[in-house]
């Protein structure tokens, strides 16, 4: 038995080293995940390819949850070293990772994003309590009635929802589940509204499972449209319908201005100041996570993680706020750099 157990250690040895062994063969770094991250970490990757002796990262945008499953799914060449997050890894992917052989998992938070509502320049700016946002997309409703019960989402125009707002169809262009900004949208800003009703608030006490499913679940009757993972596409779809809105982050909206303008949302328009101030409601950090096991087997792995989290890069006056991610504050940095270096694992 003895026998057969040290056997079965060895091979499981052998095969893990064989694995690593195979990531050292792939000559640049392999990243995915998050399509908010996917810009800033684009434009480290491009300097960081000019400026030193390795090759450019390659890098696919796939959301946040469709990279943590790549990513998770074991060590070696067949599997990213890097997976871009626009929200914190879930227990249930640690869990995924580590039965599959990924164990330490190095945490980079890189800096802060806003996520906009936003829509074309040709209407008018919407002005949005969290309340209003949770009453148009949620799936389910408190009753119109004011008793203390749900029904099915019945509210077909923003002026249903609140008098105040346009008489316009809730057409909202979003991500899908598997997309970071989405789980934080879900989070911050429906289950942001669902809260403001107190008896709902206190079923949380009661059932979080039954709490959960009602604040963070979204309408799938057509007015909340999933457009993918790809930012881009949802700016250019608001721009063809000036009376559609679109979820994406703060980045995308700096960068198109010209033809798309954020919403208001609890009385502040998401911009560099609130967003860093945490006055504008539907903020949130941005993340990468490292695969431990790889640095030192792929080339540039430790030289990217310098350049990424640099001063140059993520500092207050870095190229990466120039592009519009919001900066860690000078004591965040210098513990995140220091954290990298030691390759402080989870």
């Amino acid at each position: 038995m003895k026998k057969q157990l040290l056997t079965v250690a060895v091979t499981a040895l052998a095969m893990t080293y064989s694995v690593l062994s195979t990531a050292s063969n792939r000559d640049y770094i392999s990243i995915v995940g998050s399509s908010t991250v996917y810009p800033f970490a684009t434009v480290v990757a491009e300097r960081f390819g000019k400026s030193t002796e390795f090759k450019t990262p390659k890098i696919e945008s796939t959301g946040s949850g469709g990279g943590l499953k790549l990513f998770c799914a074991g060590v070696g060449i067949d599997t990213p070293d890097i997976t871009n997050a626009s929200r914190k890894i879930k227990q249930k992917e640690v869990d995924l990772c580590a039965s599959n052989g990924v164990n330490e998992i190095v945490e980079v938070l890189i800096g802060y994003d806003g996520i906009a509502l936003a829509n074309s320049k040709e209407a008018d700016q919407m002005s949005l309590s969290l309340q209003d946002i949770y009453l148009a997309l949620a799936a389910q409703v408190p009753n119109p009635d004011g008793s203390e019960t749900f029904v099915e989402n019945p509210y077909k125009t923003w002026n249903e929802v609140n008098a105040s707002l346009p008489k316009t169809k809730i057409e909202v262009l979003g991500p899908p589940p598997t997309s970071g900004t989405r789980d934080a949208f879900n989070e911050l800003a429906i289950e942001g509204g669902c809260k403001t009703y107190k008896w709902i608030k206190a079923i949380k006490k009661q059932d979080k499972k039954k709490y959960k499913k009602l604040c963070r679940t979204v309408r799938e009757d057509g007015h909340y449209v999933e457009a993918g993972e790809n930012d881009n596409l949802i700016v250019q779809k608001l721009q063809s319908n000036p009376n559609a809105l679109g979820v994406f982050g703060f980045s995308f909206l700096d960068q198109n201005s010209d033809t798309v303008q954020g919403s208001m949302v609890g009385g502040f328009a998401p911009t560099f100041e609130t967003i860093a101030s945490f006055d504008y409601p539907v903020s949130r950090p941005l993340y990468f996570y490292v695969k431990k096991a790889h640095v030192g087997k792929v080339p540039g792995m430790e030289e990217y993680l310098a350049e990424f989290t640099s001063d140059k890069a993520m500092g207050e006056d870095g190229y990466l706020p120039e592009k519009g991610m919001i900066p860690l504050s000078d004591d965040e940095l210098a513990k995140i750099k220091d954290d990298v270096k030691n390759l402080k694992a989870l």
